[in-house]
């Protein structure tokens, strides 16, 4: 694609939970490292460039010991700083040399050491910086299946006076590294110094003066095809990208919503999903102004289809441009043509791009996958929610092709069999074998635990498309097209009548999760039939025992809704999908139990997820452990979970427009909200909230609620809003 992803900048430092490495972020450049800042070969640590692992070992000796180390300071996504000592000298009880080690990512990696000596003599150093590079695709990396520098095919090393120059070639591409040190006293803070380079050391022979310093500096740039990538930025990405991510940070914080609460503990879990959010963000190197957010950290530092759409729905109030942001990147790689090797079809949204050179072998050929039944939909969705928020018609109009082609997957690709639904089955061996949100190859279940056999229609994806079509009748209606829009709108109640009778289980008093290859209900009780409520395909009369279904015992944990009931057979509190707690469907489920007036259900799920943040020191991770609470007082980590990860950060703040019932329709020209917080988050201020252009306030308290900063731009109704119908844009 000859596209370079760039950083946008956000406060929050990434450590990884419970692991005791530090991971370092800025854009799709990623530093997992020990405490002391070295990188140690044989883990899944190093430096990571593209989905590529530029470097897989730097190692810092000094005098041939390993410094021991101290806690990092002055942590921030893109940078740390890392402090170790070195063992006491003979006769000394106490260690006299602090070495500090400043890194900093950009399009690539800045490192400046200094080595400070607190006693009376001056101190002869040789400093050893170990370097290996194995340029190993993310994939085999997070999977252990890497092999040695040694065993690597077209993997060469060459050296000049100051850099180990490191190329691997794989097939057409070519990725390489350069780590330069400076050369003599060039940069230090006193004394000269002497630079060695061999093909796996960079070493400095120095003498660091008696109660002084000296410092040296280190840098890694990358290349594709022996260009660095820094040259791969358009002349705006690169001017949008010089004010350097500590600027990209403050601007981050100043125009972000402000959550004051009288819990301390409640105000800190929005503050993290601000920052991670924000560490979250990144460019598209053509398009300096098209931000959007990658899935998670540090795996899947990429744009998703389906992951960015939910993430940018769920954050409007926060910034409304990377919804705008997301849909126009989505839409310049839309399906054109059909290849099965890529599950690539014409008007289909993709499920993920990749960069590595190992990325065809995973994704069919090419850097970009599209193995996902309900990213299409939550395409067109997203345009017509994004128009209730204020975006301009004109925009909406540069847009509405790549919905209509969407539609048309929807309708003639998207239901190959023509029954109504919206089914999926992978086309190749390589591809993912459930394609909806659940999709690890067991994620989709019969109540006896039977994996179900494709084509499979997930009962949220006829949810979603009944969405789709609802937009799309309101843009018509827009429009003044009467015909369009009675077409698309008498399409989704056909749908919605449909889905009623074909996914509703009576005996249970539930949805089914879906139909099989030969249209079974798939009876299993799980968390899918949340998002069902959300889009509002579900029957009036339906919705109490979904909701019942939905907060029972074997769903409801006290901390959060299950993926599937405990009394399932493929229950497993400890799985991925089959019992654990995903905080994004979560808040889901809860925006569709407020929709149908559960307002008690609604609080009761938001308040678990909220009180499972403070468990996890105000950041949600990607998922954890469905264990009842009664069992476990605090939440269980998931021990792969991505954290920061996308909609998790972004679960707080779907939850707290829920219990605002914050609810925009700018062409019409009105606002409901009708705040219905427990008492336990009360007094609340929230300042900024981005709606139409304005940046509102809203207080609530014990006795009421006021709301500052609309002016004329819409009307205020104090109530909440009505579920949507297709004559109710």
């Amino acid at each position: 694609m000859g596209q370079v992803w760039t950083f946008a900048g956000a406060p929050a430092s990434t450590a990884g939970a419970f692991s005791g490495l530090i991971t370092l972020l800025e854009g799709t450049t990623f530093c997992i490292c020990e405490t002391s800042g070295d990188i140690r070969p044989g883990a899944s640590q190093g430096l990571f460039v593209r989905d590529t692992r530029l470097i897989s070992r730097l190692e810092l000796s000094i005098n041939d010991h390993v410094p021991e180390p101290l806690a990092p300071q002055s942590r921030e996504p893109f940078a740390c700083t890392f402090l170790s000592r070195m063992p006491p000298t003979d006769g000394l009880a106490d260690s006299t040399l602090l070495v500090t080690r400043r890194r900093v990512l950009n399009d690539g990696m800045d490192e400046t050491i200094t080595l400070r000596n607190m006693s009376s003599e001056p101190l002869p150093v040789s400093l050893r910086i170990g370097v290996q590079g194995d340029f190993a695709d993310v994939f085999e990396v997070k999977e252990g299946r890497t092999r040695e520098p040694g065993d690597l095919d077209g993997l060469t090393v060459d050296v000049d006076d100051d850099a180990i120059k490191l190329n691997r070639k794989a097939g057409t591409h070519l990725r390489g590294a350069s780590v330069t040190g400076s050369q003599g006293g060039d940069g230090g803070l006193g004394g000269n110094s002497e630079l060695a380079v061999s093909a796996t050391n960079l070493t400095w022979h120095a003498v660091v003066p008696a109660r002084g310093m000296w410092s040296t500096t280190m840098k890694v740039t990358p290349s594709l095809d022996g260009r660095d990538l820094i040259e791969f930025r358009s002349a705006a990405a690169h001017q949008q990208l010089q004010a350097g991510p500590e600027q990209r940070l403050a601007d981050w914080r100043s125009q972000s919503p402000l959550v004051k609460a009288s819990d301390p503990r409640l105000a800190a879990v929005f503050s993290a999903s601000t920052e991670d959010l924000g560490s979250l963000r990144i460019f598209d190197p053509e398009h300096a102004d098209r931000a959007v957010i990658a899935a998670g950290a540090p795996w899947f530092m990429t744009i998703f289809g389906r992951d960015s759409l939910l993430t940018s729905w769920m954050i409007l109030p926060l910034d409304p441009s990377l919804a705008l942001g997301t849909l126009r990147t989505l839409a310049s790689l839309q399906g054109t043509r059909t290849d099965p090797a890529t599950e690539e079809q014409p008007g289909k949204i993709l499920h993920e791009m990749r960069f590595g050179m190992q990325a065809s072998l995973w994704l069919g050929g090419s850097s970009v996958y599209y193995g996902s039944v309900d990213a299409t939909p939550l395409f067109v969705m997203l345009l017509g929610e994004l128009r209730r928020w204020g975006l301009e018609r004109r925009v909406v109009d540069e847009l509405l092709p790549y919905a209509d082609r969407a539609l048309d997957w929807i309708v003639n690709y998207g239901d190959a069999d023509g029954d109504g639904f919206v089914e999926y089955a992978r086309t190749t061996d390589l591809g993912l074998a459930n394609q909806g949100w659940k999709d690890s190859f067991d994620g989709i279940t019969f109540a006896d635990g039977t994996i179900a056999k494709t084509p499979i229609a997930l009962a949220e994806v006829q949810g979603y498309a009944y969405a789709a079509y609802l937009a799309k009748s309101h843009f018509c209606t827009e429009r003044e097209d009467q015909e369009g829009a009675a077409y698309w709108g008498e399409k989704a109640e056909e749908l919605k009548e449909n889905f009623n009778r074909a996914f509703w289980l009576p005996e249970q008093g539930y949805f089914a999760l879906g139909l099989d290859g030969d249209k079974r209900p798939i009876d299993a009780l799980a968390s899918n039939m949340g998002h069902c409520l959300w889009t509002g395909i579900v029957d009036a009369g339906k919705a109490a025992a979904v909701a019942r279904n939905l907060t029972s015992q074997e769903m409801f944990s006290g901390f959060g809704i299950r993926t599937l009931a405990t009394s399932c057979g493929a229950y497993n509190p400890m799985s991925y999908h089959n019992g654990s707690i995903w905080p994004h469907d979560n808040a889901i489920c809860a925006a569709g139990l407020m929709r149908y007036g559960f307002i008690r259900e609604a609080q009761q799920v938001a308040v678990g997820i909220l009180e499972a943040a403070e468990c996890f020191g105000g950041r949600l991770p990607e998922l954890f452990c469905g264990f009842d609470r009664n069992e476990f007082p605090e939440p269980v980590y998931y021990p792969t979970s991505c954290s920061p990860q996308a909609w998790a950060s972004a679960a707080p703040f779907h939850l707290l427009r829920t219990l605002l019932r914050f609810d925009p329709s700018v062409p019409n020209g009105m606002l409901w909200c009708d705040p219905a917080l427990p008492a336990g988050f009360l007094p609340l201020r929230i300042e900024s909230l981005h709606v139409a252009g304005a940046r509102v306030a809203i207080d609530v308290h014990e006795n009421g609620w006021s709301l500052d900063g609309l002016g004329e731009i819409l009307t205020l109704v104090r109530s909440g809003r009505d579920p949507l119908t297709a004559i109710s844009p």
